[in-house]
């Protein structure tokens, strides 16, 4: 197996994405070692929220969250998931698995974030993410979920389904259309080239095409029983929790109520369904998005 580097020439001029580059290693395990790229921008000493991408999108998602992130005072922190944006890409997809995923970015966030810090997740970043609010809830002050949840087996939806296939089988996978085709707005050419930037060729789409296959939907899958142990934390965690899930995705569906049911820090929380919003809600909504982030920290006495 070979860690892939990112080419960076392949990331100049994107739109509306001018953060700074910052680094850490990460112990890959197997005696593989790589490094994770991730976004820091704001006052060291600011209060942190976490801002976590699913799949196959990267921190570029974020770019239109931060600016009113920043202005209302927060320090803000996105990582690319490991296979993902800028952090190096393992090219075998067998080895990526979930457990590893929330290793990996476990050992960011300890490196990076150590203290207490807010959380805004979304896709497979609500699957390594709550998972970690439901392990560690002291570190977190509050959450807002969108368009994710944390499974535990039963049957999968048709939709699902398909997207699983089509990611494992489809002998064209193109990141940036893939990202078109899930948003109710229209993307430009060039944010089309941004999320397409960090697959070159096929060898780097490894990760991207391993995730679906790994969300713990049916029986006896790996990450099950993990899930289940993280969901008496999750369900107990009493600080503010705020689900807004776009209407116009067709994968997570009703789920955002029913993430909601099962949290206590979600009782009486202003939950919306977000019109015009599709799977990546952070193109479609991201203002709306970043004021529940806002709102919900003020809340929890995190962010003055």
């Amino acid at each position: 197996m070979k860690i892939l580097k990112s080419d960076l020439t392949r990331f100049s001029d994107l739109p509306d994405f001018t953060f700074a580059e910052n680094w850490q290693p990460i112990d890959l395990g197997n005696g593989f070692a790589g490094r994770m790229h991730y976004i820091d921008e704001g006052p060291r000493d600011a209060p942190p929220v976490l801002l976590f991408h699913g799949e196959p999108s990267w921190s570029f998602l974020y770019r239109k969250m931060i600016p009113p992130l920043l202005k209302a005072g927060f320090r803000c922190l996105a990582p690319d998931l490991i296979g993902f944006g800028k952090s190096d890409k393992p090219d075998d997809i067998g080895f990526y698995t979930y457990d590893r995923h929330v290793g990996w970015l476990k050992q960011w966030r300890d490196a990076v974030v150590p203290g207490n810090a807010a959380l805004f997740c979304q896709d497979w970043g609500g699957l390594l993410g709550l998972r970690m609010v439901g392990e560690e809830p002291e570190r977190f002050s509050c959450v807002v979920a969108s368009n994710t949840f944390l499974p535990t087996g039963g049957t999968p939806s048709p939709a699902f389904l398909a997207w699983r296939e089509f990611a494992k089988s489809s002998p064209e996978f193109l990141i940036g259309e893939l990202l078109q085709r899930a948003t109710a707005t229209e993307r430009t050419v060039e944010e089309v080239a941004a999320y397409d930037a960090p697959f070159p060729d096929e060898p780097s789409k490894a990760g991207a095409r391993a995730f679906p296959q790994l969300v713990p939907v049916e029986d006896g899958m790996d990450g099950i029983e993990q899930n289940k142990r993280a969901w008496e934390g999750l369900a107990a965690y009493d600080k503010p929790f705020l689900t807004l899930f776009g209407a116009d995705d067709p994968v997570t569906g009703g789920l955002g109520e029913t993430l909601a049911g099962r949290i206590k820090g979600a009782k009486d929380m202003p939950h919306a369904i977000l019109e015009a919003c599709g799977h990546f809600c952070q193109e479609d909504r991201p203002i709306e998005l970043a004021q529940g982030v806002i709102d919900t920290a003020r809340k929890a006495g995190f962010l003055a």
